[in-house]
């Protein structure tokens, strides 16, 4: 099997599991990944995640261009800037994930720091989260909102739209937009009764210990 006919399936088995736990509905969110030439695949614009084929996917190539599949998510914007920005990036996964997007209205939400950081593994897969201001979908200055950052974050929170991660490979993103969006749970079922967060001797130990990229 190819490095591309694994990667689409890949792609679809990932979108499927997602959709189909309610991570994002309807014809929402995009995921995409990088080939080794360094195009790439992308999941088609107004599609559900849950019914995709391995054919459907897009292929850019290194220019944007369609070359085989469906026309691409309008959000290519997003995936993009993470690309040119985001040393190590690989795949770009972007959801409608309820709790994220809950967290994202709460007037007193942090836009530097989105949550707190709650266990282990939202710092060692996620770290901080930056808000982002409302856009319209597909506007491409959210492109340019996150290329703003310079790379410093992996993980962005669309406000009023929903959070948007970027990992070494499609599987790391994936894992690090589920623990996004628990995280994100388990900020909105404890606000309001005082939580205990790590410490930030506690997060400089998971740091350490695991060699996160902060």
């Amino acid at each position: 099997m190819s490095e591309s006919d694994k990667l689409r399936e890949d792609i679809c088995t990932i979108a499927k599991s997602l959709f189909d736990r309610g991570l994002t509905c309807g014809a929402s969110g995009n995921l995409s990944a990088r080939l080794s030439d360094g195009s790439l695949l992308v999941t088609p614009t107004g599609s559900a995640l849950g019914f995709l084929s391995p054919e459907q996917i897009s292929h850019l190539d290194q220019n944007g261009q369609l070359l085989s599949g469906d026309p691409p998510t309008k959000e290519m914007p997003l995936h993009t800037a993470f690309y040119e920005t985001r040393r190590g990036t690989g795949a770009v996964v972007h959801l409608h994930s309820t709790y994220s997007v809950a967290v994202s209205m709460l007037p007193d939400t942090d836009p530097d720091n989105v949550l707190l950081s709650l266990t282990p593994y939202s710092v060692m897969r996620v770290g901080k989260v930056k808000l982002l201001p409302f856009f319209l979908p597909g506007d491409p200055a959210m492109g340019d909102a996150v290329r703003a950052l310079d790379g410093k974050r992996s993980a962005v929170l669309l406000a009023n739209h929903g959070p948007v991660v970027a990992g070494t490979d499609i599987w790391a993103a994936a894992f690090a937009m589920e623990e996004l969006e628990e995280t994100a749970k388990l900020a909105m079922l404890t606000k309001g009764l005082s939580p205990k967060a790590l410490s930030v001797e506690d997060v400089q130990s998971v740091v350490r210990a695991f060699n996160v990229d902060t």
